[in-house]
């Protein structure tokens, strides 16, 4: 019996010394992912300031549409990363949502030749939308904060 005792207390220690340095390098590797997007979003901003200034007439509007959604999807990615340190390390699904939703709109404008898929890249949207107003009424009846 104190032997069985022993053995279930070594795996417990090591279960939480694997889950401890798996959490450590999630971090690790969000904290540098984070600073990377962060990065990207000021070339972004970079680029636009520039073409601001520059006052460029011929920069073509859907690729400034396009390149301001990749704006919002690195700035939904690093406010997720954000959130999820904020939240004891939990990613919301609402976030998820959100970029799904941004970047099937991203995917709209950049390919809207082929009326088909942009009715179910369309669609997708509907549903994903669909979905974000089901998790806030859940969140709304179980009288918790959305996180």
């Amino acid at each position: 019996m104190i032997e069985k005792e022993k053995r279930v207390s070594i795996e417990s220690k090591m279960n939480k010394m694997v889950i401890t340095f798996f959490t450590y390098v999630l971090n690790i590797t969000l904290i540098i992912l984070g600073l990377i997007l962060i990065y990207l979003l000021c070339g972004e901003i970079y680029h636009f300031v520039s073409n601001i200034l520059t006052g460029e007439d011929k920069v073509n509007h859907y690729i400034f549409l396009e390149r301001i959604l990749l704006f919002f999807l690195y700035f939904e990615f690093i406010a997720m990363i954000v959130k999820y340190f904020k939240e004891d390390y939990h990613f919301p699904l609402r976030y998820f949502i959100y970029l799904g939703i941004t970047a099937l709109t991203r995917l709209i404008i950049l390919s809207h030749d082929n009326p088909k898929s942009t009715l179910l890249f369309s669609c997708s949207i509907f549903l994903l939308a669909i979905s974000l107003s089901i998790l806030n009424l859940v969140k709304a009846k179980s009288n918790t904060p959305l996180k």
